[in-house]
C-alpha cells in the first residue's frame, strides 16, 4: 500500500520534531520548542505539528503539562515488562549478564562523553561534586545525579535509553544504587575534562573489576 500524501507529511513532521531534539541537545526534562515555534521552524501547519506532538505523547516519548508546556519524558520501560524482568532477573546469570551490559553500555557512553562534552555539562558535574562534599544525607542522590548526567552527555539518545531500561530493570528485583562514590565521580570529571579516555576505561574496568570480586 502507498503512503498517502497526509500521511508523508506527518511522517515527516515527526522526523524533522527528533532532528530538532537532537539540534537543540534536548534531554529527558527538558521542555521541547513550543507548538508556534516549532511550527515556524518546520514550516508547517499548527494542526500537522499538533497531531504529530500527540503522536508522540501517546508513544510516551513526551508530556504535555499545562500551563507549562511539552517535556520530553523519562525513557522507562511499560509495567509489563518490568514485572516480567522480576521473575527473569531472579536467576543469578540473568541478572550478571545484565550488569555486565549495563557496564558496556556505560564505557561506551563515557568514551563518547570524553569527545562531546561540553562546557557547560561539566560546570553542572562539578556543582554535583561540590554539593556531595557539603552534603552527607543526599550523597547516593548526587552520586546518581552525576552518573546519569554523564551519561547523558554522550549525546546518543538510544545509548541514554539502554542505560536507563538496563538499570530499571535491575532495580525491580534487587537494590542498584549508583556504584560511584563521591571519590570515584571526582575522577570521572577530572578525566572528563583532560579528555582523557584511555585513563577514563582504565578507571571503568578496576571499578567493574572490584564489584565482580565482591561478587
Amino acid at each position: 500500500m502507498s503512503v498517502q500524501p497526509t500521511e508523508k507529511v506527518y511522517i515527516e513532521i515527526l522526523k524533522k520534531i527528533q532532528a530538532i531534539i537532537v539540534e537543540d541537545r534536548l534531554q529527558a526534562g527538558d521542555k521541547l520548542p513550543s507548538e508556534r515555534e516549532l511550527s515556524d521552524r518546520l514550516n508547517a501547519g499548527r494542526s500537522s505539528v499538533r497531531e504529530a506532538l500527540r503522536a508522540l505523547e501517546l508513544l510516551g516519548l513526551i508530556e504535555t503539562r499545562r500551563g507549562e508546556g511539552t517535556f520530553i519524558r523519562e525513557a522507562t520501560g511499560h509495567r509489563l515488562v518490568e514485572v516480567l524482568a522480576s521473575f527473569i532477573l531472579t536467576d543469578k546469570k540473568a541478572r550478571h549478564d545484565l550488569q555486565e551490559t549495563r557496564n558496556i553500555v556505560i564505557k561506551d557512553c563515557m568514551e563518547l562523553a570524553t569527545m562531546r562534552i561540553t562546557s557547560l555539562e561539566i560546570s553542572k558535574l562539578e556543582q554535583l561534586t561540590k554539593k556531595m562534599e557539603q552534603s552527607d544525607q543526599e550523597v547516593s542522590y548526587l552520586c546518581k545525579a552525576f552518573e546519569k548526567s554523564v551519561i547523558q552527555s554522550c549525546g546518543n539518545h538510544l545509548l541514554y535509553r539502554l542505560y536507563v531500561e538496563l538499570t530499571g530493570y535491575g532495580s525491580s528485583v534487587q537494590e542498584t544504587d549508583s556504584y560511584w562514590s563521591p571519590k570515584f565521580c571526582r575522577e570521572v570529571l577530572s578525566l572528563l575534562t583532560d579528555k582523557n579516555t584511555q585513563k577514563l576505561t582504565d578507571l571503568l574496568s578496576k571499578q567493574n573489576d572490584a564489584l565482580n570480586a565482591i561478587e
